[in-house]
């Protein structure tokens, strides 16, 4: 029998909330974290508006010893992942080493560590480059990082998927889960609010330059115009079903049901984008129909075309106006690695409250997106299923069915049996 893989812990670094509740509070209320950069002076740039974090102060939440050798981006992933392991309850040290995972997502590295010990070279020479160059910017720092704080030496691993990432570690974390490992620590943070990750970003021709944070990111909208940038994300703590009840794991947000990811084709083909084929397999994979998913939270690219190309996606899976559809990272930005982890975060709180959160900012969907868009105020409603989708930069596509584990009881009590 294929082990259930549940989540049963979360912790979340967010633009417009710093910890889970704080989030989850300021995203039902409407509230935004998008404003203008404070991290670098990006005046001289033409976009000039970031979703940061905020009141994050690393000496409150990271040893002494971890300072000079972690980035802003390590240092949010470890609080997330500490944040989350905590209210999983789990006491790590109880636990066997080689039986706990930690599979993270992430665009690039922590690239602001990596310009000021560049910046050191150039300028001041060589002596002056942090030892800690060595291994502090990689890619896979923060999965490195989690496991040696937590001791989880189980197998472990980082998906460079952009902002599909996030989905694709919650996948690889239940595989890992169906193979034997009892718990898995997965998600994505990301930080690249410094001049070397912004530039990369401007190149694509994808971001907003408009200056009012209220008009910047509309995705779906007859004004959008590009996407804003972010920092943050979330971290989960995912386990086998039957070892977190047997541990007396002190709730379940919910079950990962159904995942799957796909790449686009090449420009040029004249084959239809694969959104809608990786949102096809992963309600397949969790045995359920398109009649059975109460709400989608979308990838919205807020790019005219890549946001048509997801609502043709959603429309031929369900139907016009079918399902409900929100984009609560309209409140924070697209965060990269950590954008779909947030979201898969997010889902799973509004499975566990009944209640969809909104898409700030966006009036309606333009009249040629069929959508049953979700503004304005959030929308109660008995949730069951929630599919999140996700799309990364260079073709990346990944869905994910989120669903009420069989030991919840009513989702507006946001508790468990």
């Amino acid at each position: 029998m294929t082990a259930t893989t549940v989540v049963t812990g979360i912790g979340i670094t967010a633009p417009n909330g710093l910890g889970t509740e704080d989030y989850w509070k300021a995203t039902l209320d409407g509230r935004s974290g998008i404003g203008p950069v404070t991290r670098f002076d990006a005046s001289q740039y033409p976009a000039t508006l970031a979703g940061e974090v905020p009141g994050f102060v690393a000496e409150e939440h990271i040893p002494s010893r971890l300072m000079p050798q972690t980035d802003h981006m390590t240092r949010l992933a470890l609080t997330a992942a500490a944040w989350a392991i905590d209210d999983a309850g789990v006491d790590a040290a109880a636990l066997p080493e080689y039986g706990m995972g930690v599979v993270t997502a992430a665009s690039g590295g922590a690239v602001e560590f990596g310009q000021r010990e560049l910046q050191n070279l150039w300028s001041k020479g060589k002596e002056y480059v942090s030892a800690y160059q060595s291994f502090a910017w990689f890619y896979a720092v923060n999965t490195g990082q989690i496991s040696i704080r937590h001791k989880m030496r189980g197998p472990s691993g980082v998906l460079l998927t952009e902002q599909a990432g996030g989905i694709d570690s919650l996948g690889h974390a239940r595989r890992h889960i169906r193979k034997g490992i009892p718990l898995v620590v997965a998600g994505g943070v990301d930080a690249a609010l410094c001049p070397w990750g912004w530039v990369p970003q401007l190149a694509s021709g994808r971001m907003s330059t408009v200056g009012d944070p209220a008009r910047a990111f509309l995705p779906f909208s007859p004004e959008a115009c590009g996407y804003v940038a972010g920092e943050g994300g979330a971290i989960l703590v995912t386990e086998d079903a039957g070892s977190a009840c047997d541990r007396g794991a002190r709730q379940i947000y919910g079950e990962i049901a159904g995942y799957a990811a796909t790449l686009d084709p090449a420009p040029g083909t004249g084959r239809p984008p694969g959104l809608g084929r990786a949102a096809r397999q992963a309600l397949a994979d969790a045995g359920l129909a398109p009649a059975d998913i109460d709400v989608v939270f979308a990838d919205a690219a807020g790019v005219p075309e890549a946001d048509r190309e997801e609502a043709e996606a959603i429309t031929a899976l369900f139907g016009p106006r079918a399902v409900p559809v929100t984009a609560p990272k309209t409140m924070t930005g697209r965060l990269l690695a950590g954008g779909a982890a947030l979201d898969a975060a997010t889902a799973l709180l509004a499975l566990r409250d009944g209640v969809i959160p909104p898409t700030v900012n966006v009036a309606a969907p333009a009249t040629d997106f069929p959508l049953d868009l979700v503004t304005g105020s959030p929308r109660e409603q008995d949730l069951r299923a929630a599919l999140v989708l996700a799309r990364g930069h260079g073709g990346f596509n990944a869905a994910l069915v989120v669903r009420r584990h069989a030991a919840t009881t009513d989702p507006a009590s946001g508790r468990n049996d």
